[in-house]
């Protein structure tokens, strides 16, 4: 097994019913979301995972409901990354159950590389003493970066997974308002439906993509046409 190394951390779990069946490493996931799932695979392919006392190294092992589990942890930029900085928040709507914040523009939703502090999800943890027990602090919708516009937080996990169940269903809609660059010239009503998907070319951003080759979700678009111009043009999709 992998030794304790100075700075790290044995982290021991008993594993619940709501667990019970569940794959070791989807476990962990759960157990330790601060933590990346690649990480955490790393720290079972070096022995640093134990199940009921024996280091444990098939991620696809089923645990059940009273079996202990310990992981040996160590610091990594991600794993400081969830702590709470105060910050100004946006606030339109907020009860016991959910928020309703106006995210600007320049503020990263979730910490990732090069990001590993002053995101939303911080403002989140510092903001109510509930989000540090929720994975991602609630969020469960993202915005880019530099768009702006309302994002909806859990703040119990009932409404957590409600609020993921109606996104997964398609039954929430958004709506955007984008300035593009030179003037629009197809129909003023467009509808498109393609995957979307990790760009091959470009793993940072997303693109369409050919589902028989490439990982990516079902995707509908409606994009209408607000205004023309010379040099650009406003849609609303």
């Amino acid at each position: 097994g992998a030794d304790v190394a100075e700075g790290s951390e044995i982290r021991p779990f008993a594993i619940a019913a709501a667990l019970h069946g569940q794959r070791l490493d989807r476990a962990l996931a759960l157990l330790v979301p601060e933590f990346s799932r690649s990480y955490l695979q790393q720290l079972i392919d070096e022995g640093a995972v134990r199940l009921n006392g024996q280091v444990v190294a098939k991620p696809s092992l089923k645990v059940k409901v009273g079996d202990r589990l310990e992981v040996c942890l160590r610091p990594t930029p991600q794993s400081q990354a969830f702590k709470p900085e105060a910050m100004a928040l946006d606030i339109v709507f907020e009860d016991q159950d959910l928020i309703v914040l106006n995210k600007p523009p320049g503020l990263v939703v979730h910490p990732a590389p090069g990001h590993w502090s002053g995101t939303l999800l911080n403002g989140l943890l510092a903001h109510h003493a509930g989000a540090v027990l929720l994975p991602r602090a609630g969020i469960v919708h993202r915005l880019d970066r530099d768009t702006s516009g309302l994002m909806v937080v859990a703040k119990t996990r009932q409404t957590m997974d409600r609020l993921v169940q109606l996104i997964a269903a398609r039954e929430v809609s958004r709506q955007y308002m984008a300035l593009a660059h030179k003037p629009w010239q197809g129909a003023p009503q467009v509808s498109v439906q393609a995957a979307i998907g990790r760009d091959p070319r470009n793993r940072l951003r997303m693109a369409v993509v050919d589902l028989t080759h490439q990982s990516g979700k079902t995707a509908r678009t409606d994009i209408e046409l607000m205004g023309n111009a010379a040099q650009g043009c406003w849609v609303r999709c």
